[in-house]
């Protein structure tokens, strides 16, 4: 029992130390934010509220852990010098934990940047959506990176296993040769996120068509791509397929398309008069572009002639509003002008006459 106090008592200094250390660096963080509060609000910069913003928890506790081992290398002459050894690691183990944890944070001050300088909501966003499907892809890879770097050089500051990392680079090709064999799949996938992000076949909110599901690019991440479908669903498809697999993208080079609307009518419809009608119609439109304008017969059968009404449009969703529109409309307008000019079926009705039983009634 006496020993015991006799070591709470030799520890005191230390515990004095560290729990003033600790106080210090509160304080210090606590004077050093307030003030870079006080600076932002006088900017309109983006860029410094979205570094207070990130990094106000991380930056809290490394100056709380610097001025903490920056005081800890003042040793009291009664403590022993193997008294230090234990908490002086473990603040280093701590540093690099929140170094590796500022610069994820970091990636999220570019995320915050990327999004406030290149808007994805207006009309012409071909760019921005490039820029973020990069960088989204890029910040998980490099959030991937910096924690397998902090993981290793935290296992680095052990003694024993700096001398097993020496017996396993003596072994590296043997150990890669397993490695990789053992995660193809997974390397597969990494490579083909890196693929994505530098060519780009897809890109966020790009309009694609992926196993006969119309949708939207949602989000890509290192290993999956979601599709957002038009009723809200969500596709989740592997990051290879798009490498792998054909798939339609309507929005590649422009999110301008074409609209396709099929009226079948009677052969005695005129066809000037269906096309002044398209013509009105997509001019008193707010979906249609004034791009294209067209109406062709397209084909004819033994009952039926077939009309192609061709327009274009500054996106799919509008595509899609404004082929519905023309199509009710030009519907509503052969039915009330030329109502006999809708599909019918023609037939012969012959008079059919029984000899026998003519002579019988003669």
């Amino acid at each position: 029992m006496d020993s015991m106090l006799a070591d709470i008592s030799n520890l005191r200094p230390l515990i004095w130390l560290y729990g003033g250390a600790l106080l210090i660096g509160v304080a210090g963080h606590f004077l050093l934010f307030r003030i870079l509060l006080r600076l932002t609000k006088r900017t309109v910069v983006t860029f410094d509220n979205a570094l207070v913003k990130h990094c106000y928890r991380p930056l809290q506790w490394i100056v709380i852990v610097l001025i903490v081992r920056v005081v800890s290398k003042f040793k009291q002459p009664d403590v022993e010098t193997e008294v230090y050894d234990m908490p002086g690691h473990i603040i280093a183990l701590l540093l690099i934990a929140l170094v590796a944890w500022l610069l994820v944070r970091m990636a999220y001050i570019l995320e915050d940047y990327v999004t406030s300088r290149f808007d994805v909501g207006v009309r012409d966003n071909l760019r921005a959506r490039k820029i973020h499907t990069q960088f989204k892809v890029l910040k998980r890879i490099a959030i991937v990176v910096v924690g397998i770097l902090a993981f290793g050089t935290m296992l680095m500051t052990f003694k024993r296993v700096r001398q097993l990392g020496t017996t396993i680079l003596a072994s590296a090709g043997v150990v890669g040769i397993v490695v990789g064999m053992a995660a193809q799949r997974t390397i597969a996938t990494f490579i083909a996120g890196l693929q994505i992000a530098i060519t780009q076949p897809i890109r966020v909110d790009d309009v694609v068509i992926v196993e006969n599901e119309w949708g939207r690019i949602e989000e890509i991440t290192l290993t999956y791509v979601v599709v957002r479908i038009w009723d809200l669903r969500r596709l989740i498809v592997p990051i290879t397929y798009f490498i792998e697999k054909p798939f339609q993208n309507w929005t590649r080079i422009s999110a301008d398309i074409l609209g396709t609307v099929f009226i079948y009518t009677d052969y005695t419809v005129p066809v000037d008069a269906i096309r002044e009608q398209l013509q009105k119609i997509l001019n008193e439109s707010e979906h249609w572009d004034k791009k294209v304008c067209v109406l062709q017969v397209t084909n004819a059968t033994d009952r039926t002639m077939e009309l192609r009404a061709l327009m274009s449009a500054a996106d799919a969703s509008a595509a899609w509003t404004l082929r519905c529109e023309v199509r009710e409309k030009l519907i509503e307008f052969i039915k009330v002008e030329y109502p006999k000019a809708l599909p019918r079926l023609r037939t012969e009705l012959y008079k059919l006459q029984d000899s026998s039983y003519s002579k019988q009634k003669s």
